[in-house]
């Protein structure tokens, strides 16, 4: 969490969460989602990013789509709201790579 809200490098930021989508487990995109939740706006850009830079390096689009959508019944409000956020970036990337 700490690598993922660090303001002072954006760059661990980005791969953090590269490296978190990569992984493809619920756990691994439910502290990215924990992280998602709390950060700001600018620091979830960078976040973003990192997803996006998993997507098009080959991380499988459809397993990170399931995986948030597992999330959205967290009891956690952060884990349910930040999944909520990823999928809304994930199908965002799809809608663009499908042009």
């Amino acid at each position: 969490m700490g690598l993922l809200l660090d303001v002072q490098d954006t760059a661990v930021t980005r791969q953090t969460a590269e490296a978190l989508v990569r992984a493809g487990t619920a756990d691994a995109v439910a502290v990215l989602a924990r992280a998602v939740a709390r950060a700001s706006d600018s620091h979830a850009d960078w976040i973003q990013t990192g997803v996006h830079d998993a997507l098009a390096e080959g991380a499988a689009l459809m397993d990170l789509l399931v995986l948030c959508q597992g999330l959205a019944h967290a009891p956690e409000a952060a884990v349910r709201q930040g999944a909520a956020e990823i999928r809304t970036w994930v199908e965002k990337h799809e809608a663009e790579v499908t042009r």
